[in-house]
């Protein structure tokens, strides 16, 4: 295990490491252990005293060096606990992890047992605590009531099954015998957890039994510390333990990583739907905290999470086990998988958890989970749970899990009264498959279950069946029935977990992004780097699996994985899970050979089960290798010997050095050990030769997250404060890389839609983006928080800056009210305007206040922060909520990363940068809310709009939805109403009811604000509205453009107009008359088309969520309708003086002469035919609608008709023959000159392959 030495050959590949025993240190006596917080009220027995590492053989190993601190906390987290004959003293094992710095990984197993205390001093003390205990009960508390009946035997260590805590308050020298805790552990390199727990229980049966063992317990010590092997991969090993043969094997290079833990007991303690639930929150990297009252299981849990997560691997603070005294790790603002133990008397509420925004809190032994909110679902969720469950019900296992095994809340109380059988049980020796069977015969579920197993074609007959037939498979197979059966089900779900990212990443390395310059420079430039095409990957995917997918790719651990297929191009040098998953893929590929079932959500069912399943079976039937028996060892007479019940203090002259010839080594050291043995462990990635891409992927991985598990040691507040620096540098690297990873994408996006580059990034992953800063915001605003209230801690903190406010405000001083006005008004020119919104972040909580849909703390305070980047306000806001430096004093701790000067305000800048893009991140996610909108009118100046006496009305309609006709009562230019979000806006209708003796006005533009998010947008317009002005129009519809915000002008104190004022912008109506528009050249008209086109090809190349506005590049400044205007408009002969002639005029005298030529039966061929037939239709059509939209706004209508029924082009060339065109036009004229026509009607056939839809307020009142 070397951490740190490099090269094979230093670590002889040994089964175990060190032998350790924990206990108590009688020259040292009773220290109490403050750290792990247990409190003095308890009675003595109840507390927690100091354990020490007594003992540990060898002394040290120069590949995987002692750490002395580590391996005390982890094997006796709690450190020592004492019992008296009265309590239960079962035996525990649990197991541990031991990660270091560079990620590598130690594991550890270790024993709890009770041994009588011999000491008198220990017992005398013990008696003293009680009487000053008693002493001070009495006074301070009248002896409780209440009996504690439902506190039963707790399978840990501390429980004690007290039927009254009257027992308790006794502890009587005279009377009791006094028992401690002992523990005797195996640090190994790798994870034989069923081995090293044999182990472990036979030598604790040898020191426990009447008849002494066979051997010295030194040979037996002796014997696995130095004489047996590890097996080399895909071999299996026989050693001998006290009294049986134990077995272990490891998986070949080709199989899925070492796994030795029971999947099945996670599956019996949570169900499938929990598991999945569980592991789609690891895989998204939040924060997860396991809570039971058993190691084992938060072990069991955790490793077995991690483990199907393969071929990812958790990049974060990973502690399954987190000992008592580091508890204050619990507020770390970064993913973490942790295992808190529980004393199985208080329950959840008691907890106190620093931050719950983002946190899975999975309580093990009452079956139940909570999550974060808006997790998405796993792809195929349902079929994925079906497959699982098909498995388990084949191994007796039901689906929704055991309850016997998981002391369920609802049948909590009830269940205590079954305490013997979890007691029993405990978490470890599960009940055969026939008794859980029993139990599902009266459960509810039954008949749920029944038909699923006919559907599967496994009868739970079969599995008695199995039974019996299983005296003769053990002939077969060397391990027993039980252990055999745990193996089988364990691969058989890992094939399935992993078969689903096998499925789901089939086609991953078509996506990676190879980089252009060599290794070196791509390592230091590495966090700018995107290393994975995103987008493109997505846009592949069935859109259910979008939700989960865009998140996944942002993780550390995707990055992680994608870094390393990057760095292993050759096959030799692969990372070893690597190298299993792509031949895993390769093998899909060929089967698909590429196939649409990648593309689809076609549920693919795994495959590989049997393969796996028999690699195991061979290597459990025909043993590889046996080691060396234990045997005498060169010791004095009477050394060795030990009194019953005792585990002896060992030999450590015989333990301390190993053989100096080893049979095993010299044999096989050119076949095993020397090889490069990659694959030596779950994270695999250990002993590399090669120490330069050690280095890279060490720092690959440290670029996500600076800490992997928290220092082991006696903590010290210096220690506190340093890991609190380094978490608070972390969030700031990180809210670097995310400010600019948004930015990139969304540059990246807008120089797209500016015609630069390509497209990138998708609304899905926009979200992600968004959601993944608002999960970095928690992380930061509970990072250090003195007390906690809420589940969001940013939420919580708006909520006193906002209390705060109040009270100041009653008090009387305003001024600081937190509301900044916009007193200048920006307008050099008279022409009215709205009046500013008010910048005010208490405003901005208000509005989030008042949506009803918003229910959770963590939900409001993620609705804020969209509203501000959408306001471009998320700096400013938050900078303001922390100039409150009093109220930050009061929520944060010194170390806290609010409290860092420096770094808060980098933050803040990083920030601030959003404000160069335009983000519609609130308005596009509540699209149900109800928005004020406002109303602004603004008629000519020139010709007197005061003495208009038609009744006016307007329509607005946005991307999800229009208004309806709001009437605008008379004279009134501005008014404000409510309706549902309509997203953004893109066209206004606006028009009158032709009343009265002046029924004429003259609009200039039109203003709409979104009251929320102040997003203000400009309809120009510059046009007649009334019978017989202009072209007769009583209604236009006006195309609306979004004007830049005033807030960011301020402030970058520079006064050039904004561009939506520039001149040309105003529509292209703003002359009177037709006749004194600029005239084009053809060249120009031909390129204004060509753009035209152009945006609206484009429009359809984007993916769906990202599309604007279609309208926009149709009716808009630039648009189709206003280039094809040009085109007609070029060489129309114009008419007398005074008399307007508008196009719409032409196209009514083409439809008479074609009407006219069907009558007379003058008719040219078939196609011919039909053009003018529909030619005439729509003319005709659009000529009867009820609604007055004026010679122009015909022809616009008509223009946007024939682009969605792909009939433009036939009509261009129509017309181009028609002899009134020959009348109206000039020779000059583009539409006479064949080649440029044909040219025209060769750009416009490019429309044909999309599929236009017309926003409703277009075609009002048409039905063709």
């Amino acid at each position: 295990m070397s951490g740190g030495s490099g090269g094979g050959s230093s670590a002889p590949g040994r089964f175990a490491d060190y032998f350790v025993i924990c206990g108590l240190d009688t020259e040292t006596g009773l220290e109490p252990d403050e750290l792990s917080g247990e409190n003095f009220e308890q009675t003595p027995l109840r507390r927690t005293f100091k354990s020490k590492v007594l003992a540990r053989y060898p002394e040290n190993v120069e590949w995987n060096p002692f750490d002395q601190d580590a391996v005390g906390m982890l094997c006796m987290p709690k450190g020592l606990a004492f019992k008296t004959q009265a309590d239960s003293r079962e035996p525990q094992f649990h197991s541990f992890i031991i990660t270091r710095e560079d990620g590598s990984r130690t594991f550890g197993f270790s024993l709890t047992f009770f041994e009588e205390v011999t000491s008198k001093q220990i017992c005398s003390a013990m008696q003293t605590l009680y009487h000053m205990h008693n002493a001070e009960y009495d006074i301070i508390h009248t002896p409780p009531t209440n009996d504690k009946d439902s506190c039963s035997s707790t399978g840990d260590c501390n429980g004690t099954s007290v039927s009254k805590l009257q027992r308790f308050n006794s502890y009587d020298i005279s009377r009791d015998t006094l028992y401690v805790s002992k523990c005797i552990c195996l640090i190994t390199p790798m994870s034989f957890m069923k081995a090293c727990k044999k182990v472990l229980e036979q030598l604790h049966q040898a020191v426990t039994s009447p008849q002494p063992p066979p051997l010295p317990l030194e040979s037996y010590i002796y014997n696995i510390l130095y004489e047996v092997p590890l097996p080399p991969a895909g071999r299996s090993l026989k050693f001998s333990g006290v009294y049986g043969p134990i077995i272990c094997q490891r998986p070949s290079t080709s199989e899925l990583p070492l796994f030795d833990f029971p999947v099945k007991e996670v599956f019996e303690l949570l169900g499938v739907e929990n598991v999945v639930q569980l592991f789609t929150c690891a895989l998204l990297e939040f924060q997860i905290l396991l809570y039971s009252q058993h190691y084992q299981r938060l072990m069991t849990v955790a490793e077995t999470i991690t483990a199907l997560m393969f071929p990812f691997q958790w990049q974060h603070v990973y502690v399954p086990i987190l000992p008592a005294s580091l508890l204050h790790f619990l507020d770390a603002p970064v993913p973490y998988l942790m295992g808190l133990h529980s004393n199985g008397l208080d329950d959840r509420s008691k907890l106190e958890l620093p931050q719950e925004a983002n946190l899975c809190f999975v309580d093990v032994d009452n079956h139940f989970i909570e999550l974060p909110e808006d997790l998405p679902q796993f792809p195929n969720k349902l079929e994925f749970i079906q497959e699982i469950s098909e498995i388990l019900m084949a191994f007796g296992i039901p689906p929704e899990g055991n309850l016997h095994c998981s002391e369920s809340a609802s049948k909590m109380k009830s269940l205590r009264a079954c305490d013997l059988v979890s007691d029993k049980r405990n978490g470890n020796i599960a009940g055969s498959p026939l008794n859980s069977y029993e139990l599902l015969k009266e459960n509810e579920t039954i008949a749920r279950l029944q038909a699923l197993v006919k559907r599967t074609g496994v009868s739970l007959e079969k599995l008695e069946v199995r039974e019996e037939t299983s005296s003769k498979k053990d002939l077969k197979i060397q391990c027993d029935e039980e252990e055999f059966k745990i193996y089988q089900l364990n691969i058989q779900i890992r094939e399935i977990f992993a078969n689903r990212f096998t499925q789901m990443f089939a086609d991953y390395e078509v996506f990676v992004i190879q980089p252009s310059q060599d290794k070196e420079s791509w390592f230091t430039n590495r966090e700018q780097m995107q290393n994975f095409d995103k987008a493109s990957f997505l846009s592949d995917q069935p859109e259910p699996y979008l939700p989960f997918l865009s998140r996944f790719l942002e993780t550390q651990m995707f990055a992680s994985f994608i870094d390393n297929k990057i760095m292993c191009h050759d096959e030799d040098d692969k990372d070893p899970i690597l190298r299993v998953f792509d031949s895993r893929v390769d093998k899909i590929r060929l089967l698909n050979v590429r196939t649409p079932t990648l593309r689809t959500s076609m549920y693919q069912k795994c495959t590989t089960i049997d393969e796996a399943e028999k690699s195991i079976e061979l290597r459990l039937a025909k043993i590889d290798h046996t080691a060396v028996h234990p045997h005498l060892l060169d010791m004095k007479i009477g050394q060795g010997k030990y009194e019953l019940g005792f585990f002896p203090k060992l030999q450590s002259d015989v333990l301390s050095t190993g053989p100096a010839s080893n049979k095993w080594t010299k044999r096989n050291a050119p076949a095993q050990w020397r090889r490069k043995d990659r694959q030596k462990q779950h994270t695999e990635h250990l002993r590399l030769d090669n120490d330069q891409r050690e280095k890279y992927i060490q720092e690959a991985r440290n670029l996500g997250s600076t800490i992997r598990q928290p220092k082991l040691s006696n903590l010290s507040p210096s220690v506190i404060a340093q890991t609190n620096w380094k978490f608070v540098e972390g969030l700031l690297k990180e809210c670097r890389n995310k400010t600019k990873r948004m930015l990139v994408e969304k540059m990246g996006r807008e120089a797209v839609e500016l015609g630069h580059g390509e497209v990138n990034i998708t609304g899905v992953e926009e979200n992600t983006l968004i959601a993944s800063l608002c999960d970095l915001l928690e992380r930061i605003w509970s990072h250090g928080l003195q007390v906690k209230q809420g589940k969001s801690a940013l939420w919580s903190h708006l909520l006193h800056y906002l209390e705060n406010r109040q009270r100041k405000s009653t008090s009387g001083s305003f001024s600081t009210s937190g509301i900044v006005l916009d007193s200048e008004r920006r307008k050099s020119d008279s022409s009215p305007a709205m009046s500013p919104l008010r910048i005010s972040l208490i405003q901005d909580m208000r509005h989030i206040q008042n949506i009803s849909e918003i229910k959770t703390d963590v939900g409001k305070a993620r609705a804020w922060v969209r509203l501000s980047m959408e306001k471009k306000l998320l700096s400013r806001h938050l900078k303001q909520l922390l100039s409150d430096h009093e109220l930050t004093k009061k929520l944060y701790k010194r170390y806290a990363f609010l409290r860092c000067d420096d770094e808060k305000e980098q933050f803040l800048y990083h920030l601030l940068s959003f404000n160069a893009v335009d983000y519609f991140c609130f308005t596009n996610v509540f699209t149900t809310i109800l928005i004020p909108y406002h109303i602004l009118i603004v008629p000519s100046k020139k010709l007197g709009g005061s003495m208009f006496t038609a009744n006016p009305w307007i329509c607005i309609s946005g991307e999800l939805g229009e208004t309806g006709v709001l009437q605008i009562p008379r004279n009134i230019l501005e008014m404000t109403f409510e309706c549902q979000n309509l997203g953004k806006l893109t066209t206004v209708q606006i028009g009158h009811d032709n009343s009265g003796l002046y029924a004429k006005w003259l609009v200039e533009y039109v203003m709409v604000r979104n009251e929320i998010t102040g997003h203000t947008y400009k309809f120009p317009c510059g046009r007649w509205l009334g019978k017989g002005m202009d072209d007769g129009s009583l209604e236009r519809i006006l195309v609306g453009e979004l004007l830049t915000s005033h807030t960011e002008a301020d402030e970058r104190q520079c006064r050039t107009p904004p561009l939506q004022q520039s001149p040309s912008m105003i529509r292209r109506f703003v002359t009177i008359s037709p006749n004194n528009k600029p005239k084009l050249n053809t060249g120009q008209i031909q390129e204004a088309i060509g753009e035209a086109v152009n945006g609206i090809v484009k429009h359809f190349h984007k993916p769906e969520k990202e599309r604007g506005s279609l309208t926009l590049l149709l009716c808009g400044e630039s648009g189709l309708v206003s280039a094809l205007e040009q085109v007609f408009q070029h060489g129309f002969k114009s008419p007398r003086l005074f008399k307007n002639v508008f196009i719409w005029d032409f196209l009514e005298k083409a439809q008479t002469y074609y009407e006219t030529l069907e009558q007379n039966e003058m008719v040219p061929e078939e196609n011919w035919q039909t053009r003018a037939r529909n030619f005439c239709r729509f003319v005709t059509a659009i000529n009867n609608t009820p609604r007055n939209i004026g010679k122009d706004g015909k022809f616009q209508m008509l223009v946007c008709l024939g682009a969605r029924d792909h009939l433009l082009h036939h009509w261009i060339a129509l017309l181009a023959d028609c002899p009134i065109t020959a009348q109206m036009y000039e020779d000059t004229a583009l539409i006479k000159d064949h080649t440029l026509v044909n040219s025209l009607i060769r750009v416009l056939q490019t429309l044909q392959e999309f599929n236009i839809t017309l926003e409703a307020s277009l075609v009002k009142g048409i039905d063709i």
